[in-house]
């Protein structure tokens, strides 16, 4: 087994890591296209950084790892059902939207990605649900495959809301390999998620069940909440082979002063904080001061992590087996060491660990 490194220091000789650096066969059977039947039974891989030892568990038994008043941090984004059909005006063309966030609440603005992008331009329409009871103008191009829609409603903001949403549908990212289905607006989406916002998951927190929640503050293991809303940054080919020229998408973010007090408490006490999944590990490391501890955060974020990179907050991390050449995998590799990971990763292939959102889950340990 080769060491590891220290948090967030990468065992490399170059300075600057390469986009291939994180390319490795991935069999689309390994992929998962369902998550476990119940949250807390997948498996889980449990690394030791100290001495690289490699330990195959159940997700519930991640308990075993820590102890009264440690600390776990949680991302509460909610995720909306982001993705809808509608057919384009005269020709009734079938069109993806995938909706991006809302610009502007009293003209009905959104920003959108729609597929097939060459047929949808400005002024166009676009018609959704029985009836075209959602009508959506195009007013603006934004990037290749965004655009700018107005929807025109008739109706308060809410019961516009409620109507676009019951039209959409789960955001499973394409690798998931199928369509989406009812099940998935609950699968997809943490049981603590309570801040909507999101268009994918954050992973690592869909394990934690309400018994395993529950377990947690019967033995007296403390946990607290960030709010990053994940974007389809997450998912984004990185297209530049130098990743210091990579720019990551903004997120929203919101670090509140009850988090900032119970991290910084852990700490103070030499508690273990956890990380539950990179999108709170990029928002930690996105308000921490020169001293090691965070302040309450409100804006937006484009924080890339990637190897080497000294991690000031966390002293363990739980993530979910990313994809290749994913950005998701680089801040893995930055926490617990480029050839560590990468050979975990190996181990996952050989021991049949499902990769993706729905797949399997990671604990890092410092020790």
């Amino acid at each position: 087994m080769i060491p590891a490194s220290s948090a967030g220091t990468a065992t490399l000789k170059c300075c600057t890591m390469k986009l291939s650096q994180f390319k490795f066969k991935l069999p689309e059977e390994k992929i998962a296209k369902y998550p476990a039947p119940h949250r807390d039974e997948c498996r889980l891989m449990v690394l030791h950084r100290k001495t690289g030892e490699i330990e195959h568990k159940m997700f519930k038994e991640i308990l075993n790892y820590f102890d009264e008043h440690d600390l776990f941090v949680f991302n509460d984004t909610k995720v909306f059902p982001a993705r809808l059909y509608g057919n384009k005006e005269k020709t009734g063309a079938r069109i993806e939207v995938f909706l991006l966030r809302e610009l502007n609440q009293e003209l009905r603005l959104w920003d959108v990605l729609v597929d097939p992008a060459r047929k949808i331009r400005i002024g166009n329409k676009l018609y959704f649900g029985e009836g075209n009871s959602i009508v959506a103008e195009v007013i603006d191009n934004t990037t290749s495959r965004g655009r700018t829609l107005r929807f025109l409603y008739d109706g308060d903001h809410d019961e516009f809301k409620r109507q676009l949403y019951a039209l959409g549908e789960a955001p499973l990212p394409r690798f998931v390999g199928r369509e989406s289905e009812p099940e998935d607006m609950e699968q997809f989406q943490c049981i603590f998620a309570k801040n909507e916002g999101a268009v994918t998951a954050p992973a690592a927190g869909l394990h934690f069940s309400r018994e395993l929640m529950k377990l947690m503050e019967i033995k007296g293991i403390d946990f607290s909440f960030i709010t990053l809303h994940c974007g389809l940054g997450n998912f984004r080919e990185t297209d530049v082979e130098d990743l210091t020229k990579h720019k990551m998408d903004s997120e929203e973010v919101h670090v509140g002063a009850e988090c900032c007090q119970m991290v910084n408490n852990a700490k103070e006490n030499n508690r273990k904080v956890v990380a539950v999944g990179t999108t709170v590990q990029r928002a930690l490391e996105a308000c921490v001061g020169t001293n090691h501890r965070i302040k309450e955060y409100d804006g937006w974020t484009n924080k890339f992590i990637f190897p080497p990179y000294d991690f000031s907050v966390a002293n363990a991390m739980v993530s979910n087996f990313q994809m290749p050449l994913s950005t998701m995998l680089m801040l893995k590799c930055a926490y617990g060491g480029y050839e560590l990971i990468m050979d975990a990763y190996n181990i996952a292939l050989k021991e049949n660990y499902r990769f993706g959102t729905y797949g399997d889950a990671m604990l890092i340990l410092d020790k």
